[in-house]
């Protein structure tokens, strides 16, 4: 948001999606819209319209999987739906995963280097490519040899793969809420390279968190890989001696439950944009969402952030 607050707007994902034809046909576009609560005008809108969409979703897969050779409880347009909504979250995802802009190298470049000597942990959420693309080109991500680790070997995504071994002592980077490189072949998930990411049907990813807050760790739970990257980020929380997050909302009850559970002995640092509010205000929601005191650091642009030690 630091860096184009329209471009990364939920609201202006959805609509880039929705305006093109070639993802969104006028018969996809009949389907989604039929679930959608009346007055909503023209296409979905944020979080909770995404989420009655990952509902009925469910709903359909859930009717699908009990089906029998002699009747089938969904109708033709209950069964072209789930398609329709995965291609359309997809889609969305892959708007905040391929911005033009990048991170600024005053930024960047003094975290690869924290991270690089120090080996701290880091874990994302919905913008992880910003981050992501950098930490590989500077092989800070660079299989089980990088300074960090995420699981994706070119055999694919394994829990033993962010097991130590061999004397390794990296870090792990934890896309908790996935992303569009990983797709599923072969009851496997792989991930996709930077240039493969595809509107094809057959390769859309089903590890994508795009939904309100009280489905989000429903659909954590139905992914092999993101319920790993949650059971290790426990594991990173606990060895390490301070948690610091920035530019993060802090709406994710999930994920301030499990930090709060595991940060009441450690230094909490939050790193957010000035215009979030008032410093002793936004102080007293951080201390409620964590559950004990942070320090609180308040910027006009949370990009000019520094102090990493």
């Amino acid at each position: 948001m630091a860096i184009n607050p329209d471009y990364f707007r939920l609201d202006e994902a959805i609509k880039s999606v929705w305006e093109d034809e070639e993802i969104v046909n006028e018969a996809a576009k009949q389907l989604i819209c039929s679930c959608l609560p009346e007055g909503v005008d023209e296409y979905p809108r944020g979080e909770e319209d995404m989420d009655r969409l990952q509902l009925a979703l469910a709903s359909c897969e859930f009717l699908s999987n009990i089906q029998t050779e002699q009747f089938h409880w969904l109708t033709a347009h209950g069964k072209a739906f789930p398609d329709a909504v995965r291609s359309f979250i997809y889609n969305a995802s892959i708007h905040f995963h391929n911005p033009d802009d990048k991170l600024p190298e005053s930024f960047i470049t003094p975290l690869i280097e924290f991270v690089s000597q120090t080996k701290s942990h880091v874990a994302t959420l919905n913008y992880d490519n910003l981050l992501y693309r950098p930490f590989i080109d500077n092989k800070v991500l660079s299989g089980y040899n990088g300074v960090l680790v995420d699981g994706f070997p070119n055999a694919g995504f394994d829990e033993e793969n962010l097991v130590r071994k061999f004397g390794k002592n990296f870090g792990y980077y934890l896309h908790l809420h996935g992303s569009p490189l990983y797709v599923k072949r072969n009851e496997r998930v792989y991930k996709l390279s930077q240039c493969d990411v595809s509107q094809r049907s057959d390769l859309l990813s089903s590890h994508i968190v795009l939904t309100h807050v009280e489905h989000k760790k429903t659909i954590i739970e139905k992914s092999n890989v993101l319920k790993t990257y949650w059971s290790f980020l426990q594991k990173s929380i606990q060895e390490s001696s301070e948690v610091l997050l920035v530019g993060y909302s802090g709406l994710d009850v999930h994920l301030n439950e499990l930090i709060s559970s595991l940060c009441e002995t450690k230094k909490n640092r939050v790193v957010e944009w000035s215009g979030s509010g008032e410093l002793d205000v936004r102080g007293e929601f951080w201390s409620e969402q964590l559950n004990h005191e942070v320090v609180l650091i308040h910027l006009e642009n949370i990009l000019e952030f520094m102090e990493w030690e």
